[in-house]
């Protein structure tokens, strides 16, 4: 399996937290990702430790992408936010609503992620290749899975170049969801986010806040394992490698793993893929 593939790291909090992270990107740079992407947290509130992250992954000879939400953000703010990171050498970029922090009144001048993809557009043409989110399982907020799909397609049509899904672990899912794209007429590269499974709390949390399902099945064996973290890990493995095998088989136009900041689970998962790592 030799599919392109990306990675996403988040920015780190602390300056040991900072060296973990580069210690884990020099390791994860031997699987020659495409792009390795930065997360931006709720109402920006990262935002200069992203652009920190992703100038330091373009200085290690990486193609970075920036995520960048518009929640509470004004025009003028977004304008000089894409002005830096052009200036930066940044020449894509992951957009998104984003997350209101908490305690946040609406505020900004952006309501959803297809208007921020049209103004990106009209202020920038085609300096940056746009990524936009999906999800193939509905996301958690939409009202139906409809709207959600109808969301989708105002994004693309405003000017995205593909999407990255959020993470799921029910293949039958994406390529439902990939079909009823097709069949609005949209071709936009469609490309699976997976989730390594090490920490079955961490996965159960992480996936009733965000609306990805977890088959019953797994679930059960996860918890079946208690604190068990070796066979947490080696259980993961299997369901996640066969999970990117049939993803592979199906057409899929790439991986794009969330890596949480850590190297391990994403090498021994590319490992078992046949990848050289």
């Amino acid at each position: 399996m030799m599919l392109p593939l990306s990675l996403e790291f988040f920015p780190p909090k602390t300056p040991e937290g900072a060296d973990k992270l580069r210690a884990a990107r020099k390791q994860l740079y031997a699987l020659k990702p495409e792009f390795c992407s930065v997360t931006y947290g709720a109402g920006g509130s990262t935002h200069s430790g992203t652009f920190t992250t992703v100038s330091e992954i373009l200085a290690e000879g990486m193609e970075a992408a920036s995520h960048f939400s518009c929640i509470g953000a004004t025009r003028a703010k977004v304008r000089d936010q894409l002005a830096q990171l052009k200036a930066m050498g940044v020449t894509r970029l992951v957009a998104l609503r984003g997350d209101l922090p908490s305690g946040y009144g609406s505020g900004g001048e952006f309501q959803y992620a297809s208007e921020l993809v049209e103004f990106i557009r009209a202020e920038s043409g085609k300096a940056f290749r746009i990524e936009v989110a999906c999800y193939p399982e509905t996301h958690p907020q939409a009202k139906s899975p409809y709207s959600d799909l109808q969301a989708f397609v105002t994004k693309v049509r405003a000017g995205a170049d593909s999407a990255i899904t959020q993470y799921f672990y029910n293949a039958d899912a994406y390529f439902r969801f990939v079909d009823e794209v097709r069949k609005l007429g949209l071709d936009v590269p469609v490309v699976p986010g997976i989730m390594p499974i090490t920490n079955s709390s961490q996965l159960l949390r992480f996936s009733d806040a965000s609306g990805a399902e977890i088959p019953r099945w797994i679930r059960m064996r996860l918890q079946s394992f208690g604190d068990d973290t070796a066979s947490i890990k080696a259980f993961g493995q299997e369901v996640v490698a066969q999970l990117c095998e049939r993803l592979a088989r199906g057409g899929a136009p790439g991986l794009h793993f969330y890596t949480m900041n850590q190297a391990q689970a994403t090498l021994a998962l590319c490992k078992a893929l046949g990848r050289d790592c």
